[in-house]
């Protein structure tokens, strides 16, 4: 247990990113969040919104529950490990959308809806298959890896569950507040990366993930390659967006044939 918590740092030599360990492991949570999302959300599909919301309550506990633990222990070894921990990442974010998803009413819980469903599967195969830097720094089934994949999962199974069962609205008017939470969370991202010498969001550097083709096609300039990584959020939103609409008008004319 001292070894798999990493309690002095870990003895193990991390089996490396796309080792057949690391792709075994995060295959194992994408096949489970899969399964569970559909299961869940086709048997929730015609339930009443308050049944469909008690997954997503559930789920909102799970993420935040593991992220805390993870703090919690991070902060035992050493006191000022929660300055590289804050939800500063683009998948941390949905430790705050999910629970607002969940917990709140009205616009703002539409909108938290959409951003779920937006970035909850690209965070989950980011954070999973993506995440080469902690393959490479930690071995598999250790404690990091091992809460790092079940967030990223529980993004990932949040959002399909959100679409599966119809709980996704997609309003082109609540677009807006989708792009204004990315913004204010980037901002927030690079003032921390300033001030505590991190790489939230990956605005720094690439840091040993996919970004790290964008940075050197920039050559790593300290004001392009930022504003390109937000740039490539923005693209992405609006594909989402576009593809979402052009599926559901298709749906249409065929039930109207």
């Amino acid at each position: 247990m001292k070894e798999f918590f990493g309690i002095g740092g870990y003895q193990r030599t991390p089996e490396g990113a796309f080792s057949w360990q690391h792709l075994l492991f995060v295959t194992s949570l994408m096949v489970i969040m899969v399964v569970l999302a559909i299961f869940l959300g086709k048997r929730n599909k015609n339930s009443s919104d308050r049944q469909k919301n008690l997954v997503l309550i559930w789920a909102a506990i799970l993420i935040d529950g593991f992220e805390l633990v993870k703090i919690i222990l991070a902060c035992a070894e050493d006191i000022n490990a929660w300055q590289m921990m804050l939800p500063l990442f683009l998948c941390s974010i949905q430790l705050i959308a999910i629970p607002l998803a969940a917990f709140s009413g009205g616009r703002i819980r539409e909108a938290a809806l959409d951003f779920v469903s937006v970035f909850g599967l690209l965070g989950a195969v980011l954070g999973t298959f993506g995440a080469t830097q902690n393959y490479n720094a930690y071995p598999v089934l250790s404690f990091t890896n091992v809460v790092s994949g079940i967030t990223h999962t529980i993004s990932g199974f949040a959002a399909l569950y959100i679409m599966i069962s119809g709980m996704a609205s997609m309003k082109k008017k609540n677009m807006w507040i989708t792009f204004a939470i990315l913004f204010t969370f980037c901002v927030a991202a690079y003032a921390a990366n300033v001030l505590v010498d991190y790489n939230y969001m990956f605005l720094m550097s690439g840091d040993g993930t996919p970004y790290d083709i964008l940075f050197n096609l920039v050559g790593g300039h300290k004001v392009f390659y930022p504003l390109s990584v937000v740039a490539l959020f923005v693209v992405y939103i609006g594909l989402f967006y576009g593809v979402w609409h052009a599926v559901e008008k298709k749906k249409q004319q065929i039930a109207a044939v």
